[in-house]
């Protein structure tokens, strides 16, 4: 009886760049695997390829791919240029495009509502999607009274220089959030996340300026007010709900929306994808290949 061939733990292509409004080359990672594609949309401050864990956990039932939104892990925010979150619907919807549609896709938090712009602004480019505390802002925003999130504050004072990959790891590890990252998941963060200069000491590559005015213009866009249009199977997840933070809106956003189901997992929080990437792995599996 002849044997199955083993999975490829390598990608098929490690790295290719799709063009994106306003000439933005947008970095794709291959994740690996074998079976249907499967895209990954990564939450602020991170990158496509945080989600190696989950793709690896994946890799029997999916090809698992990764972009990277403007300003973050290997594509550039064109010099001048501010935050919109509209422009990271075009970079989704361009990162579909080059892939065989209809796709099945995974979106965290930013990521998230990047995929729901991309839904409706072509609605042929999705089949499913699984949506992990999507930022999509009712009309009270998320503090509902107008304040400044602490989000925007820390990521601008996050450290941005370490002197080597070891060290940011080990920096990462000793506090919260990421200090409850797997260690594969923390790993991956700070390995593609982090660029090193010529004298061994290394960067980050979202500046915590990018990062900053993200959060800051997190409700600048239209997204919740056209979410009843969007009518494709979707899967909306939450962790524990919290006041003031994304788990708190998760369930609106799934109410807005005209196909879809509500799941909520109180033993996890917003980074639950890093916490337990096995866990999302599977409930992303099964909401993707039910018949």
């Amino acid at each position: 009886m002849q044997q199955a061939d083993p999975l490829p733990e390598r990608p098929r292509w490690p790295h290719k760049t799709v063009h994106s409004a306003d000439g933005v080359e947008i970095a794709v990672h291959d994740l690996g695997g074998m079976g249907p594609e499967l895209l990954f949309s990564h939450a602020t401050g991170f990158h496509g390829r945080c989600y190696l864990p989950v793709a690896h956990a994946l890799r029997d039932r999916f090809h698992s791919v990764a972009l990277d939104y403007r300003g973050h892990g290997d594509t550039a925010l064109p010099h001048g240029h501010l935050v919109e979150w509209d422009k990271y619907g075009d970079d989704a919807m361009a990162v579909a495009r080059s892939l065989d549609t209809p796709v099945l896709a995974f979106g965290h938090s930013m990521g998230g509502a990047s995929l729901l712009m991309a839904a409706h602004r072509d609605p042929t480019l999705f089949s499913r999607l699984v949506l992990f505390e999507p930022i999509v802002m009712p009309p009270e925003g998320l503090r509902g009274d107008g304040s400044p999130s602490p989000m925007v504050t820390g990521a601008r004072r996050r450290r941005s220089t370490f002197a080597s990959i070891d060290a940011a790891i080990a920096n990462y590890a000793s506090k919260p959030p990421l200090m409850s990252f797997t260690p594969a998941a923390l790993d991956a963060y700070v390995r593609f996340g982090f660029r090193p200069d010529a004298h061994g000491h290394v960067h980050i590559k979202c500046r915590p300026e990018t990062e900053a005015a993200t959060f800051e213009t997190s409700g600048a866009h239209d997204t919740w007010d056209v979410l009843p249009e969007i009518t494709i199977a979707v899967l909306v997840v939450a962790g524990v709900v919290e006041p003031m933070q994304p788990s708190s809106i998760a369930a609106l956003v799934a109410d807005r929306l005209a196909n879809a189901t509500y799941l909520q997992l109180d033993d996890l929080d917003h980074f639950g994808p890093m916490t337990h990437p096995d866990r999302v792995a599977e409930l992303i599996a099964d909401f993707l290949l039910a018949s």
